[in-house]
């Protein structure tokens, strides 16, 4: 029987009962891609085409090329529903949403190790690199504002950084007319210290930025050593020069796992310190965090109080609306994990991590960039010239759903080509097998010959990409 696409496309959308969703007429006709359609469709049939093409993306929790956390407890994922059409801007509205901003951001201070006899403060962002931004924003007006009453110049200002930040430091330099001096990476140094920066800081200097888990190799910059350094350059030349820590992913790791490692408030020179909520916060993407050591350290003259919806009301944001659901789910992690959770939680990604790592180094095909292994994120290269290349590798990984990256490294050292995974709460042990064995297998197909005995003897399922 011939089917009428007419009279299907007369049906009453509302008319359930005529059709199925896979049958009705929206599924045997193109949908519109460039311009809004003259006429809607059914609720049902919306959603399934769009789902359908969703699924054209990776899958979520193959995904290690990102940070991102990519599962939560049913319980946040309600409270999530329940709060997200609520704008977290709407203070008077929403009171009680400001509240427990304010309860999140407290948290953090004292996590960092805040002064007992200073007044911390911070802010939520949309993430790392608008929390990143406004920290920078700040030490650049306090700067201005000490060369003021110096009667100093202050048309000149720099910021020192190495080249293993995230790609939004370099952004504030250019958006906010403010010098890079980038500290290139050398071949067997990706991270800086206080022999880099040394060369670079001057009196025009705004902030030093220093990375507590770099983006490329996951390992830390040599804070402590930093600060030193700069008090140091304080007492002998009167430069006040601050250290704003980038901890989008280390800053809910370290103070976890390695307590005794002092990288935060507790160095004299550390005045800022971001971190990604939404990386080992474990919370969905969309919330950041930015904290100051003291409320001085924010100048004032960046904070603006606008008369909006019914109150006066402080406003330090490069975004201005935004969802509040995702400060209440870190809110509720905080409550449902508490230190010890989050400890269990960034141990057990670290040693699965490192279990990864030593079967990758073992299997004599890779040498690793990250021996430290103090964040759990595996960076390896190839070990001996291959028939392949990394990029090879992540290609053929790709066709059994893992997303992997390869890349080179930045400047001076661009002619190693790394693949890095970062390993997150949902990755088990088991995944860590699979994720081996699929990685032998391609390296094995890629090389047009078969593996090493004593290299394939760590694999443990023979799967075949």
């Amino acid at each position: 029987m011939l089917v009428n696409k007419k009279n299907l496309s007369d049906l009453d959308p509302s008319n359930k009962g005529h059709a199925s969703t896979y049958s009705d007429r929206y599924f045997s006709e193109p949908i519109p891609k460039y311009e809004m359609p003259d006429r809607g469709m059914p609720a049902n049939a919306t959603y399934q085409l769009v789902h359908d093409e969703l699924n054209m993306d990776g899958n979520q929790s193959l995904n290690l090329a990102s940070f991102c956390t990519t599962w939560m407890e049913p319980e946040a994922n309600k409270l999530i529903a329940e709060n997200i059409n609520k704008n977290f801007i709407d203070h008077d509205e929403y009171p009680q949403t400001e509240v427990i901003h304010q309860r999140c951001v407290n948290m953090l201070a004292r996590l960092f190790n805040s002064p007992k006899d200073k007044k911390s403060i911070g802010t939520a962002t949309i993430g790392s690199s608008e929390a990143i931004m406004l920290g920078l924003l700040a030490h650049k007006w306090s700067w201005i504002n000490r060369r003021k009453k110096l009667k100093k110049k202050y048309d000149k200002p720099n910021i020192v950084f190495g080249a293993d930040v995230h790609i939004c430091w370099d952004k504030f330099a250019r958006y906010f007319d403010v010098e890079p001096r980038i500290i290139p990476m050398e071949v067997g140094r990706y991270t800086i210290g206080q022999k880099e920066i040394a060369r670079r800081i001057d009196e025009n200097t705004i902030c030093v930025g220093a990375i507590l888990g770099t983006t490329f190799t996951g390992q830390y910059d040599s804070i402590k050593e930093m600060n030193d350094y700069l008090v140091k350059i304080k007492k002998d030349k009167g430069w006040d020069i601050p250290i704003h820590i980038d901890g989008a992913s280390g800053g809910f790791i370290a103070p976890f796992v390695y307590p005794d490692v002092e990288w935060d408030f507790r160095l004299e020179q550390v005045k800022s310190i971001n971190v990604s909520g939404h990386k080992y916060g474990l919370v969905y993407p969309g919330i950041g965090w930015l904290v100051f050591r003291d409320e001085s350290d924010m100048p004032k003259d960046i904070i603006f109080n606008v008369n909006y919806l019914g109150g006066e009301m402080p406003t330090y944001t490069l975004n201005f609306s935004r969802g509040s659901a995702m400060v209440i789910a870190q809110y509720y992690n905080f409550l449902r994990l508490g230190k010890e959770g989050y400890a269990r939680i960034a141990n057990s990604v670290i040693e699965n991590a490192q279990y990864l790592s030593k079967k990758l180094v073992d299997s004599g095909l890779f040498d690793t960039l990250n021996p430290t292994q103090m964040l759990p994120v595996v960076a390896v290269k190839l070990k001996n010239k291959e028939k392949f290349t990394l990029y090879d590798l992540s290609d053929k990984l790709r066709q059994r759903g893992w997303i992997i990256p390869a890349y080179s490294l930045p400047p001076n050292a661009d002619k190693i080509v790394i693949m890095r995974m970062v390993v997150k709460e949902n990755f088990s042990r088991d995944m860590a097998d699979i994720l081996f064995d699929d990685i032998i297998q391609a390296c094995e197909k890629l090389g047009g010959k078969k593996i090493d005995k004593e290299i394939k003897k760590f694999a443990t399922r023979g799967r075949v990409c």
